[in-house]
């Protein structure tokens, strides 16, 4: 699988994510192609080399003759647009997704309807061949996967159609919901509501980069001159998927150190979390402060569960705090099958590797229950099981 990991260490605009499209690979007569099935005019896209703080870029030029464009569309208007261009639809659909977030974010901010937002410099033809030439992009390099890394905001105010607003702009804000940000003091808009509405409407996944065998980078150059480079980079490569044959994600780790809490907790804590859709949790025994003996409670989830398992764990436990990390995760393909033994139908787990068997584990509440049931020893189940699976798939 192709995959591009997004590096906002100095935020991220529209055409910054286009100039490193550009500067990772994508030819520039193959996106002017592509932009004239929009059926706009009065427009030229251009690439030029810069350097920022010593580092080399691309940044993404576009050129509007403003005397026969309007820079205020509503959603429809820019819909219509690319509904009637003759692009391909997987292109149409991302780019109007893309264009659908920002109504959505702008709707929220000035309590109006999605169809009534009227976009002002998002609206405007450099930010519409921005987001469609950025969708281009990945399509034309293959790109099936996104991964951005946390989102660097910058702090201060921007003036705007609407005067001066705080960094983030409020639109940017509502974009970057439920998403990883920081900011270092650096002043200045280093996210902007384009780039902001692209990363977080394509990338599946926030955080550190993903393994993956580096096959292109690229910096695409913003025109802000900040204290840092204003570059954003793309790492685009193959995932271990292709290389290895297993499969990485990225997983969210919980921690929290307890002390002061009835054991017999943990037992309800436990199976509230696994019913709840943890990938794993487990107990620690630590050595605390002021010497006191403690339980390290270690949640693994999903990225998208932290907020639900953080509020369990305070409301639940006694701790008054909390740790989480984003970690790579590596797994053999796996699957579930039902094998018919003397006792009743058990479920295996059989792990793969390059198409290759590596491990077969019956299901322990399945053997579990067939012992309750057949009034058998559970390690007569297991043996029963394990013989069978020796007797189809050979000795694991």
């Amino acid at each position: 699988m192709k995959i591009a990991y997004f590096d906002c260490f100095s935020g991220a605009s529209g055409d910054m994510i286009l100039g490193s499209l550009l500067d990772a690979g994508l030819c520039l007569e193959h996106l002017r192609d592509q932009i004239k099935k929009l059926g706009l005019s009065h427009y030229d896209i251009g690439v030029e080399k810069v350097v920022k703080k010593g580092i080399s870029g691309s940044q993404a030029l576009i050129t509007i003759d403003h005397d026969h464009h309007d820079h205020h569309r509503h959603l429809s208007h820019i819909r219509d647009i690319i509904n009637h261009s003759t692009l391909s639809e997987p292109v149409k659909e991302k780019s109007k997704a893309i264009f659908q977030r920002l109504a959505e974010a702008e709707a929220r901010v000035h309590q109006s309807e999605v169809e009534h937002v009227h976009f002002h410099e998002v609206g405007s033809m450099d930010a519409i061949i921005d987001v469609v030439g950025a969708v281009i992009g990945f399509n034309a390099l293959g790109i099936e996967k996104i991964v951005c890394s946390p989102l660097h905001v910058g702090c201060g105010t921007v003036e705007c159609a609407h005067g001066i607003l705080p960094v983030p702009a409020p639109a940017t804000a509502e974009l970057i919901k439920g998403r990883p940000v920081y900011s270092t003091g650096v002043v200045g808009e280093l996210l902007t509501p384009t780039g902001a509405a692209i990363l977080t409407t394509l990338s599946s996944e926030f955080g550190a980069m993903p393994p993956m065998v580096v096959k292109s980078i690229g910096y695409g150059a913003g025109t802000l001159e900040p204290k840092i480079p204003n570059l954003l980079r793309v790492v685009i490569g193959d995932t271990e998927d292709e290389t290895t044959d297993y499969k990485t994600e990225q997983a969210a780790v919980l921690e929290t150190n307890i002390d002061d809490m009835n054991p017999q907790i943990y037992d309800y804590l436990i199976q509230k979390i696994l019913n709840m859709g943890a990938m794993d949790v487990f107990l620690t025994c630590v050595q605390m402060k002021k010497n006191r003996p403690g339980t390290l409670l270690t949640l693994v989830c999903s990225l998208d569960k932290v907020k639900i398992f953080s509020d369990l764990l305070l409301k639940e436990t006694t701790t008054i705090g909390l740790r989480w990390r984003v970690e790579n995760r590596l797994k053999a393909h796996r699957k579930i099958e039902t094998l018919e033994t003397q006792y009743g139908p058990v479920r295996i787990k059989i792990a793969r590797s390059s198409g290759e068997v590596i491990n077969i584990s019956p299901e322990y509440d399945d053997c579990k229950k067939l012992a309750l049931e057949n009034e058998v020893s559970l390690k007569s189940v297991i043996d029963n099981v394990k013989s069978d699976i020796m007797n189809i798939y050979g000795e694991r």
